[in-house]
């Protein structure tokens, strides 16, 4: 009911740029929403349960129609031959073009927002915390980049729109990789635009990992606005931080997410502004695992926590290291030993844009297509169906396994919005007396959480008409041992009856009911 809020009216909507990506099923006619299903049906009877859902893994823009691109790990993984990388042209820096600083600035994690506090950390080693209690400020306070290095987030040459997004690190997780390894203590050496990402990160932490172990992974850009010389773009960033070391266990600090922002030209010649933080908005912003051993199979401990500030800020525009005066003499403003130059850069005038929140909703879109139908505060309660998940985790097995499923997508496109929602700030909710109607809602809701995750499926007036404890949701739904060796299936252990069994907990509310959840932890 409450989660990643797009609050935006139709009039927020660009003013002249177009919208980008293309149309879902439930925001078409009721012509288009009954060929949608017909077609899912015959899916169905074409290539059975555990077909469609191998099907949907691989199709990753949910548009029932597999590209090269999306065959490929299938090409991969039954001829064991992978094509070469792609050539990534490095980022040449010009020892004379702008300079650009950047200051870093923490106020480290509250302790006490954490679970585990409320015990006194019993059971919790020293050791285990001994990175997150030491970790107090910036590695790096300030450092200066070349303008010329932010050029890793101009977009493609196919989207130069306004509106539209793109991976600027792809993610390399699927199917078939499965997660990246628990036990590390160091991260890999990043190459071409993984390069500044990582200069940036480390200003915060020496070890940064720029692909995490889970997904989502890698970082996604959309272009906010333009004009004829600049561009602003909105980014997002999921990556992780090591906070120990040896001899301790690894300690996991993975944020929700880093967003940001970066005016530059459109040459990367000069860069205006840029941006970079953890947001801080909600009541809890952090997920924590750490191990208790040496292996993968090892013991781990989670907890998710609040941060209060994690950001890098520009100082100002970037300027000429090498300029020339009136006489034609080279002057360095680099050294120091003149008078300081004052710059004067002239106004920006944007002849296309779209709102801040906008862009930010379409890059989560990029990141999860099942967030494609905006979500409703809960505080507005939508003439219609809504969806929202109650749980203390992120969220993360349901978004990587039903969640990714084209059938999944389609039915909640169609007739549902899906969002999160913090048991915390439920609780929040239920306590305002200023506000008896939403009070009660949010006390509905709580009523029928279990730990962890809790799907719900709801009247508009908070009136619980359905709900299932994830767990058990994936317990019942799961193939037995058995059952997956006599299975042919690539999907490592993410079967089809889930994605069915999601189906038949949302199709039989379709006509009157809102589906709903909530989390104390972040989604």
């Amino acid at each position: 009911m409450a989660a990643d809020v797009d609050k935006r009216s139709p009039g927020d909507e660009s003013r002249n740029a177009p919208q980008g990506g293309h149309q879902s099923p439930g925001s078409g006619s009721w012509i288009s929403r009954l060929m949608w299903t017909l077609l899912m049906e015959e899916s169905v009877r074409t290539l059975g349960a555990e077909g469609l859902f191998l099907f949907s893994s691989l199709d990753t823009d949910h548009d029932l129609y597999l590209s090269p691109e999306e065959f490929k790990p299938i090409a991969e993984k039954l001829t064991g031959i992978s094509p070469p990388a792609d050539f990534e042209e490095e980022v040449m820096h010009d020892p004379n073009g702008e300079t650009l600083t950047l200051e870093a600035k923490m106020q480290p994690l509250l302790l006490d927002s954490m679970t585990k506090s409320k015990d006194g950390f019993l059971g919790v080693s020293h050791s285990s915390l001994s990175g997150l209690r030491s970790w107090k400020s910036p590695a790096v306070p300030s450092s200066s980049f070349s303008a010329s290095q932010f050029r890793v987030f101009l977009p493609p040459k196919n989207k130069v729109a306004v509106g539209d997004t793109w991976w600027v690190i792809p993610s390399e997780l699927n199917i078939f990789t499965g997660y990246l390894p628990n036990n590390r203590y160091h991260p890999p050496t990043p190459k071409g635009k993984e390069v500044l990402i990582h200069s940036l990160l480390s200003m915060f932490h020496p070890r940064p990992f720029i692909k995490s172990r889970f997904a989502p992974q890698g970082a996604v850009a959309c272009i906010r606005a333009s004009s004829d010389f600049y561009y602003d773009i909105v980014f997002r960033i999921h990556a992780e931080f090591q906070l120990n070391d040896v001899p301790d266990f690894p300690f996991w600090f993975t944020p929700g997410q880093i967003a940001g922002n970066i005016v530059l030209s459109k040459d990367a010649s000069h860069v205006r502004h840029f941006h970079l933080y953890v947001p801080n908005d909600r009541s809890l912003n952090v997920d924590m695992e750490w191990l208790y051993g040496a292996s993968e199979s090892s013991n781990m401990e989670v907890d998710i926590g609040y941060l209060p500030q994690l950001e890098l800020q520009s100082t100002g525009p970037s300027t000429p290291s090498v300029i020339m005066d009136e006489d034609g003499n080279v002057i360095d403003s680099r050294s120091g030993t003149s008078e300081p130059i004052q710059f004067v850069f002239e106004d920006i005038h944007w002849t296309s844009e779209i709102s801040r929140p906008e862009a930010a909703h379409r890059l989560e879109v990029t990141l999860y297509p099942f967030k494609k139908v905006s979500a409703l505060d809960i505080i507005v309660f939508l003439l219609g169906r809504t969806v929202s998940l109650f749980s203390r985790c992120s969220g993360r097995t349901l978004r990587e396994t039903v969640l990714e499923s084209s059938p999944v997508l389609a039915l909640l496109n169609q007739s549902f919005i899906s969002s999160w929602s913090l048991v915390r700030e439920l609780e929040s909710m239920q306590a305002d007396e200023q506000n008896p109607a939403l009070s009660e809602k949010a006390r509905l809701h709580l009523e029928k959480y279990n730990f962890p995750v809790e799907m719900m499926v709801a009247l508009p007036n908070g009136t619980i008409v359905h709900h299932i404890n994830a767990n058990f949701f994936l317990d019942q739904t799961a193939m037995k041992p058995e059952e997956e060796e006599s299975t042919f299936s690539f999907s490592g252990g993410l079967n089809s009856r889930s994605v069915f069994g999601s189906l038949l907990f949302c199709d039989g509310f379709e006509a009157s009911s809102c589906v709903s959840a909530a989390c104390e932890g972040f989604a």
